[in-house]
């Protein structure tokens, strides 16, 4: 069975504007609902979709973190095109590690780096949720057990190779974190069940931005933004993107 792929949004309101990344193997469905509640208070959002996500795992073979950061800066490219020459990030996960990027690439009013990884030494964490993902879809699909079990010994072996790229992206962008002067409001569940909270520790002390802020989330755990405190998420993001210095309104 064909599954209905997610799509990339676009929504529009003020001439303020954000940039919400989602995380490996996720896509634009992570950070829907936040833009929604941003765009309603006046916020244009921006979600686009890596490649290789939102569909068939096999897709996630075909590509990787450079063609993902190029979704990203295309997306950046078109904020400005259309005239949003101010922006924010906010990221999950892998979004969030994008949003750090963009702090030390891009000149961005602010960044939320929402359960972003600081260390590559996840390896087995990494493989057992990419594989519990592309078993999932493949039962959405509706698959036989035999089919998936065949599928995902192939997908097994090719994997890694993505995952060794995923851990350099990790390892460079934490070495480059020091960059960063962008005002940040880094956010952290406390039942991550995917990466070493610490991490929030880690780019907390890192970046060298005058203005930031560390948040906890006592009971969410990774998909922070689909968690059972995602209303209190939503408006301490909204409360930081007001609190910065945004010439346009």
């Amino acid at each position: 069975m064909e599954l209905q792929r997610p799509k990339p949004f676009f929504l529009e309101s003020g001439l303020r504007a954000v940039l919400l990344l989602h995380g490996f193997t996720g896509n634009s469905i992570d950070v829907r609902q936040l833009g929604r509640y941003l765009n309603q208070r006046g916020y244009t959002c921006c979600g686009p979709i890596y490649p290789g996500h939102g569909g068939p795992p096999e897709e996630l073979l075909e590509t990787g973190p450079k063609a993902w950061w190029q979704e990203v800066c295309s997306a950046v490219d078109r904020l400005q095109r259309s005239g949003y020459s101010e922006f924010a990030v906010c990221g999950l996960s892998l979004g969030g590690v994008f949003s750090l990027k963009c702090g030390y690439t891009f000149s961005v009013k602010g960044i939320v780096p929402m359960c972003a990884p600081a260390y590559s030494a996840m390896r087995d964490r990494l493989m057992a949720g990419t594989t519990a993902y592309a078993r999932r879809y493949k039962q959405y699909q509706g698959k036989s057990d035999k089919e998936i079990t065949a599928e995902l010994q192939t997908f097994r072996r090719h994997i890694p190779a993505v995952l060794d790229q995923l851990s350099a992206l990790i390892d460079h962008v934490r070495e480059n974190s020091r960059k960063i002067i962008a005002p940040a409001l880094i956010v952290q569940a406390q039942k991550d069940e995917m990466i070493n909270p610490e991490s929030a520790h880690y780019y907390y002390d890192s970046i060298h931005s005058a203005n930031k802020q560390l948040k906890w989330y006592e009971n969410s755990t990774h998909v922070i933004t689909l968690g059972t405190e995602k209303v209190q998420l939503h408006q301490d993001i909204y409360a930081f993107l007001e609190s910065l210095d945004w010439s346009v309104s």
